[in-house]
């Protein structure tokens, strides 16, 4: 452990010993955490520093204690901890149940914060908005959430209902499922179980709003080697339409824009864009297809040379066609007025 690490854990145990309600020696904390009364002095100024409220008490053999009413959990926290905290608290539960209960969690622990951290958490007022693509009226219950982390922490199989999109408990979409869970994860304001399928034999990624868990869980597990080894990597890339073991676009293609580069960065996301003039820029991006490749290029409304690959110049002929059609096709599909 290195010198940091055994300050800070001495100076937590210090802060915890300081909160029995009595009057601790110098020599009284040296014994009981094993350092010399030096150490003792030197450790409660650092506390001091911090603005912890801790009082001499005068006489014959000294001591320290917290002061009155005051109530401190055993930990410590610097500027940028205590600012991080304020900034996760306010803006990773914004827009969902739980938010009422971080909003509340925070000013707890501001409340037993030192004076000078508290002002630094008082200065962050932050409204974290949604963007309105990622807007959804469902969200995990922190009830489902615990039970779930539980049963990963357990490695206990879990039975659960599944519902499709837009349907409720009891429809025929319900279907049961049974599973290995081996990790949580958040991505762009929704939680996903990542679990082994034991029906399909394979993994899957489930939505947790939709879970509708079942008791009781099932016998303990092994866990399985989740392919490539990274759950991080292993979302996104299953998201992007891959089995897992890469992060890149199944289908990746590059194109020239006659547009400035200013005016395409802000919307390409994870796209690369590459200056060529005051009006053209190079793009290279992926899609999950060939075809959603080319109409996500098409989106910037701009002319296009595609530098390759083939597939993507006959997705854009494909779309092409299939446009063309569409634009002769006005009106055909009214329905006569009664």
């Amino acid at each position: 452990m290195g010198a940091m690490h055994k300050t800070s854990a001495r100076l937590l145990a210090l802060l915890s010993l300081l909160q029995t309600p009595r009057d601790w020696s110098g020599a009284d904390l040296a014994a009981r955490l094993g350092i010399t009364a030096r150490t003792v002095r030197r450790d409660i100024d650092r506390l001091r520093e911090l603005d912890y409220p801790i009082t001499t008490v005068k006489g014959p053999a000294g001591g320290y204690r917290l002061e009155a009413g005051t109530h401190l959990p055993p930990m410590l926290f610097d500027d940028g901890q205590a600012v991080a905290l304020a900034v996760a608290l306010q803006t990773a539960a914004a827009g969902t149940p739980v938010a009422e209960d971080a909003a509340r969690a925070l000013a707890a622990l501001g409340r037993v914060m030192p004076p000078r951290l508290r002002h630094h958490m008082d200065l962050l007022r932050i409204t974290a908005v949604q963007p309105p693509e990622e807007a959804d009226d469902t969200h995990a219950d922190a009830r489902v959430l615990v039970e779930l982390g539980r049963a990963i922490r357990a490695r206990e199989e879990l039975r659960f209902g599944y519902l499709a999109p837009g349907q409720g408990a009891g429809s025929p979409a319900d279907e049961p499922r049974r599973v290995q869970p081996h990790h949580l994860v958040a991505r762009r304001h929704h939680w996903y179980l990542v679990a082994w399928d034991l029906h399909r034999e394979d993994w899957r990624i489930f939505r947790v709003d939709r879970i509708r868990p079942r008791t009781p869980t099932g016998p303990r597990f092994t866990p399985r080697d989740l392919p490539g080894g990274n759950v991080s990597a292993f979302v996104t890339g299953r998201f992007r339409g891959t089995d897992g073991t890469t992060t890149d676009w199944p289908c990746q293609g590059v194109v020239v824009l006659h547009l400035p580069a200013a005016e395409v960065a802000p919307f390409a996301r994870d796209a690369i864009v590459e200056e060529l003039g005051p009006h053209r820029c190079r793009l290279t991006l992926g899609s999950w297809s060939w075809t959603g490749l080319a109409a996500a290029v098409g989106r910037f409304d701009a002319d296009i040379d595609v530098i390759g690959p083939a597939q993507l110049a006959a997705a854009f002929s494909a779309l092409a066609t299939r446009y063309a059609h569409a634009a002769g096709t006005t009106g055909a599909g009214a329905v006569p007025a009664e």
